[in-house]
């Protein structure tokens, strides 16, 4: 009896730990497990990061743009394996303006605090203004966003909380809302973090040497006030960094990473971060373009009072980003984890990685615990949609790696009444390409459509249709390192079929390209037709 009561526990331990093991990705893992990592961090679409640590741990928001829950919340033990626990925004606000899918608009350019015990994220919608929400735990539950400062093209605003107890806030204005750019505003806020106490001054103009100086950092260190922002753009952009003994200035400035002489376009827009080691790190993100705006991690060195970030190799001055690099020393060493990619529908929650395009209503999906499948109802498409751009039933996901191939099976169960119900795989950007099951009037089809330039309302085009015998498919999606996307299907799971015509994948509108899974219909119902998904699985 004893025997059996210590194997009991020993199995009950082991699950426990099994549980509590963190998700190791197929695709992507930049722990090389020798004491050094490979950037990116993430290659995953993680844009405009900034980070905070509080005591030993680490935690890191983005920008989520119109994708619902949005501001997701990770968190590390040493800077390099991070774990997706949350997002502080599982609604977008207003409710109705993004309960239909805004491309582009919605969260820009988070700051992520912790003062006097509580979290804080700050981050500029184009349209509306700034917000501040704020949690205990970074877990959450987070507060509904609260305006600071409402107006037209206001964003990237970062807080700051001075040692006298009074509290700024910088930020930028984007130039299609607002009519201006290229300039850093610092204002007064009162010290709850609610509000602003004025206007506002300029503290520094970009026009003549920063082109589309934004995303402004602000830092207090060692007597100066330090402003972190990238300029140039996006694309092939660099890190500058001010600085003075005074809020409003004047600024000293100086560049401290660009690319130089590697292959990493546009290292910029980020935040800084001190181990409880004493050593400075940056996290920023590099443009993909297909894959979106991927996460890098480069050390930081100080030199008379200005930061170097990166490896300075050519001696120039201006540190260049880095591939590989010895990890973090904070105190200890941790399991290799990253973001979760696949989902195997077991969960009584849908895994954290999948957003919807637009603010979700709950009668689309329903995870069914016993069965472990993911099932969705169809929805009906927006009047006067002429394809998927402006669909907000779309459950997708972050492309998780350079190449990867996806694999799902699905069961299609629609409507009797012939609804024009379509459900399965999809790579969304400004254009598309989907592979689906569609019910007619002469009964299920496998079809696969590319939408080209579907932002501008373009069509569909069928590209293929079969007539199916039965109503149960496998879908797959091979990723090359070019972006280029492959299609296929199986009836059985084992013989797959490659469709004669690849598909170049596009990025979103500030946004990476995403992957996942619909079920729509073309007409009004009270008994919605649905498919099930047994998993979403991502393999090299």
């Amino acid at each position: 009896m004893k025997k059996a009561a210590l194997f009991f526990i020993a199995l009950s331990i082991t699950a426990a730990l099994w549980a509590q093991k963190p998700y190791v990705s197929d695709v992507w893992v930049s722990d090389q497990g020798d004491g050094t990592y490979k950037n990116p961090i993430l290659f995953a679409d993680y844009s405009d990061p900034d980070v905070v640590r509080v005591g030993d741990d680490y935690y890191m928001t983005a920008s989520s743009f119109n994708v619902i829950p949005g501001l997701p919340i990770l968190h590390s033990k040493d800077l390099v394996n991070w774990e997706l626990i949350g997002h502080a925004l599982p609604r977008q606000y207003p409710l109705d303006h993004f309960s239909k899918p805004q491309h582009g608009n919605g969260v820009w350019a988070p700051s992520f605090r912790y003062h006097e015990g509580e979290f804080y994220i700050y981050y500029g919608d184009p349209d509306f203004g700034i917000y501040m929400l704020k949690a205990r735990e970074a877990a959450g539950p987070w507060s509904q966003p609260h305006l600071v400062k409402e107006g037209k093209g206001l964003i990237d605003p970062s807080p700051l909380w001075d040692e006298d107890g009074r509290a700024y806030l910088v930020h930028a204005y984007a130039g299609s809302r607002a009519g201006i750019k290229s300039i850093l505003v610092a204002a007064e806020m009162h010290p709850d973090g609610t509000h602003l106490l004025n206007e506002g001054k300029m503290i520094f103009d970009g026009h003549a040497a920063h082109e589309t100086i934004e995303g402004p950092k602000f830092y207090k260190h060692n007597g100066y006030y330090y402003i972190f922002a990238p300029s140039g753009g996006v694309t092939f952009g660099w890190q500058e960094v001010l600085r003075s003994k005074n809020v409003y200035g004047p600024y000293e400035f100086r560049t401290v990473m660009h690319q130089g002489d590697t292959d990493i376009n546009g290292p910029h827009q980020g935040g800084w971060v001190q181990t409880q080691t004493g050593e400075h790190w940056f996290i920023h993100f590099q443009d993909r373009i297909e894959y979106g705006r991927i996460t890098h991690l480069n050390p930081m060195t100080w030199e008379d009072g200005w930061p170097i970030i990166g490896e300075d190799t050519n001696g120039d001055g201006i540190g260049e980003p880095v591939r590989n690099y010895r990890k973090p020393n904070v105190g200890g060493t941790f399991p290799i984890a990253t973001p979760a990619d696949s989902d195997e529908f077991e969960s009584v929650e849908l895994g954290l990685q999948w957003q919807w395009h637009a603010n979700p209503k709950n009668t689309w999906a329903f995870l069914n615990p016993g069965a472990k499948k993911l099932r969705l109802f169809s929805d009906k498409l927006p009047e006067g949609a002429t394809n998927y751009y402006q669909v907000p039933n779309l459950l997708l996901q972050k492309l998780p790696a350079e190449t990867f191939t996806v694999d799902t099976k699905m069961t299609f169960g629609p409507n009797e009444n012939k609804l024009g119900e379509r459900a399965g795989i999809i790579l969304m950007g400004r254009s598309y390409a989907s592979l689906a099951l569609e019910d007619r009037e002469d009964g299920i089809y496998l079809v696969y459509n590319i939408s080209d330039d579907a932002q501008y309302g373009n069509p569909e085009e069928e590209m293929f249709a079969k007539k199916m015998d039965g109503n149960a498919i496998y879908f797959r999606i091979s990723v090359t390192a070019d972006g280029m996307a492959q299609f296929s299907y199986s009836e059985n799971g084992r013989r797959f079929t490659a469709l004669d015509t690849p598909y170049q994948i596009i990025r979103g509108h500030w946004i990476g390209a995403k992957v996942g899974l619909f079920n729509v219909r073309k007409e009004t119902t009270n008994n919605s037709g649905f498919a099930d998904f047994d998993y979403f699985r991502f393999s090299k």
